[in-house]
């Protein structure tokens, strides 16, 4: 079967909010979903609307609305939403990759499924459809195309959203659409779509794979709807348990059908009695999990294409030495330089992260004598651009391994409007040094973005490349050296890559003095925040602080003529590790403008205070040194506070 990541085209994005794309899963009529790489490595299918769409105020409503509902939804065999940009110019959305094909490929490829398998996909699509039900949120598109087979079990795409994203439930009107033979009769009749309505193609669905063939026939729409809405359905093929409890699912009236938490329990007790064949006598898997496990057998899924793109370890990119070398090529005379191909106008992400960014540095450091050099690059120091002159090419296998791989994967790093060229790799052997020299052009607050940009990825690509595959080479430090035409030559920022195991740049002032206040909130970030965490520590002092701000909320009602006491579904507080920040939104909308100011005030304060105070409890283990305090309306998302938690005596309200 072929790998599902195709090439990426030409004008697509280098990045889509924090994600780093590697090529195409597909495009259809409403959006295009790329291949992506999260900050840590991790595989995720991002799909960005079209431009079309992106300026219909009545699509963006649906899909922000949609988003919302999807955050809900967790289970068994679903495909989490990671986060979304329904404010961003053109909006997006990820989830985490799950390879493998589609039932339809499946199907095409391999014939229809057959055993503890096929006992396998009902049991799991049903649990999924329970976990969506359960979360108040319908499908209502459930079909062969929205279900990945792939190694861990069947996982169902798209829940909640499809229709926002496809055409295929609502249209703009209001009228009723849909894949013909995967609409139930209800739906129609009367354009009725509920959780009925998804047992209804799901018993369709589940015949499907059982038979290979479509359980109302092909054919003109209108003659699929005919037998959908007065035919029975053609079983034939199905096994006998499964059977029954398909033929209810395929019922014709909704309230004859089984619910999906029903369906997935009955399942589960016919997938038993198989896995227990497959498995042996005395084990008896009981856990969904656990009988998923047991009774699943997929062909293993290759996709070569995820290897072209470099993989991700820690924070930031870390390319191979062997992808490296192959797309950078070799040195030339001893010393490496690389030219990104992308422009802007080909890199035209539509929101990008804004980070963190070094503070920048005015003047030229001060230039010290011959002799002051020569000892100071002896006995340490900071480095200076007369070390900097000082180091030379790569020389050996491991040195030139390194600068390739650092080239490559900073070659990477794009902001609107920014281009990073005319970059150098030289080592400083005595002082265990490895100065990476580039030149900028673009606004001047998307320079300090991308520098921070370059450090963190200059950070992990060494750590990479130099801690674990060449252990043996006696470098720690990275300097970054700002050539910029037009300004003066510049330290712009050091560290050292094998100490600071996170890499973080902009964590806190203690940790990096050239850290500054250059950091914007975005709807990137905030979409971050929204995703549920799964750090203790975050829980814990997002929580803490949320119930802060809410009890001093309340003891604010009179200022701000709230009604009713404020909980925890009006005032929420997240997390975005990419820029290190802490947002805290509320959607209470009965405010005024000089109210909204004094809450958020006041909820800016004790988010820098809580900063400050889990700072100082876990010290530089705690990356979090931002925060904003967004307010969400129904059409947008507004930063009303943001700013840099130092200290206690500098937090606002």
């Amino acid at each position: 079967m072929p790998a599902r990541v195709s090439p990426a085209q030409p004008g697509d994005p280098v990045r889509i909010g924090p994600y780093r794309i590697v090529g195409r899963l597909g495009s259809g009529g409403m959006g295009t979903v790329h291949a992506a790489l999260d900050p840590a490595g991790l595989r995720v299918a991002v799909k960005l609307i079209h431009p079309a769409q992106a300026d219909d105020a009545e699509f963006r409503a649906r899909f922000r609305r949609e988003v919302e509902l999807s955050r809900r939804v967790t289970g068994p065999c679903l495909v989490p939403l990671l986060a979304a940009a329904p404010e961003a110019a053109r909006p997006w959305l990820a989830t985490v990759y799950a390879p493998g094909p589609t039932l339809n490929e499946h199907l095409a490829t391999y014939g229809p499924l057959a055993g503890a398998s096929l006992y396998a996909f009902a049991t799991g699509t049903a649990t999924a459809l329970a976990a969506i039900h359960a979360a108040d949120v319908v499908h209502r598109d459930v079909k062969p195309q929205n279900v990945i087979l792939s190694a861990a079990g069947p996982m169902v795409l798209d829940f909640g959203i499809a229709h926002a994203l496809d055409g295929t439930s609502v249209t703009r009107t209001g009228s009723s659409t849909g894949t013909p033979g995967w609409v139930s009769p209800e739906h129609y009749r009367t354009g009725t779509s509920g959780p009925a309505g998804d047992m209804f193609t799901w018993g369709a669905l589940v015949a499907y794979a059982a038979t290979g063939r479509l359980p109302f026939g092909s054919g003109a729409p209108d003659v699929v709807a005919f037998r959908v809405m007065s035919e029975p359905a053609d079983l034939t093929g199905v096994p006998d348990g499964l059977r029954e409890i398909v033929a209810q699912a395929l019922a014709k009236a909704p309230d004859e059908r089984a619910t999906a938490s029903e369906a997935a329990e009955r399942c589960a007790a016919l997938l038993g009695a198989q896995t227990t064949q497959v498995v042996g006598p005395g084990v008896e898997p009981t856990r969904i999990g656990d009988l998923l496990a047991a009774g699943w057998q997929m062909p293993p899924v290759a996709d070569p294409a995820w290897h072209l793109a470099p993989t991700r370890t820690g924070k930031r990119t870390v390319v191979t030495v062997l992808v490296a070398a192959a797309v950078v090529g070799s040195a030339v005379g001893g010393a490496l330089a690389f030219v990104p191909q992308e422009s802007a106008n080909e890199s035209a992400a539509d929101a990008p992260v804004t980070r963190a960014a070094p503070a920048p540095t005015k003047a030229t450091p001060r230039q010290p004598s011959a002799a002051a050099t020569a000892k100071k690059a002896e006995s340490g120091g900071r480095a200076s651009l007369d070390t900097w002159r000082q180091a030379r090419p790569a020389q050996g296998e491991g040195e030139h391994d390194a600068a390739r791989a650092l080239l490559h994967d900073t070659g990477t790093i794009w902001h609107e409007g920014i281009e990073v060229s005319s970059k150098t790799v030289t080592f400083h052997e005595s002082r265990k040094e490895v100065y990476l020299s580039y030149s900028l052009t673009g606004a001047e607050a998307e320079r300090l973005y991308t520098e921070t940009e370059i450090a963190s990825s200059t950070c992990v690509t060494l750590r990479d490349a130099i801690r674990r595959l060449h252990p043996d080479l006696p470098y720690r430090t990275y300097v970054l050296v700002n050539e910029t035409t037009g300004s003066a030559t510049r330290i712009a920022w050091q560290d050292d890559f094998l100490t600071n195991t996170l890499c973080r740049t902009g964590a806190d002032q203690d940790t990096n003095p050239l850290v500054s206040d250059v950091w914007q909130a975005s709807a990137d970030g905030l979409a971050a925040a929204m995703v549920p965490s799964t750090d203790r520590t975050e829980i814990r002092v997002a929580d803490q602080a949320a119930r802060k701000i809410i009890e001093r909320t309340n003891g604010m009602r009179q200022t701000l003529s709230t009604d009713r006491i404020l909980a925890n579904g009006d005032i929420s507080v997240g997390f975005d590790p990419t820029s290190s920040a802490m947002y805290v939104w509320s959607n209470y909308i009965a405010w005024d403008a000089n109210q909204i100011d004094a809450w958020a005030s006041m909820a800016a304060g004790e988010a820098c205070r809580a900063l400050v105070r889990q700072r100082q409890a876990s010290g530089a283990a705690w990356p979090y040194v931002h925060y904003a305090v967004d307010r969400l309306t129904p059409s947008r998302y507004i930063v009303v506070r943001s700013g840099i938690a130092s200290t206690e005596a500098d937090c606002p309200g």
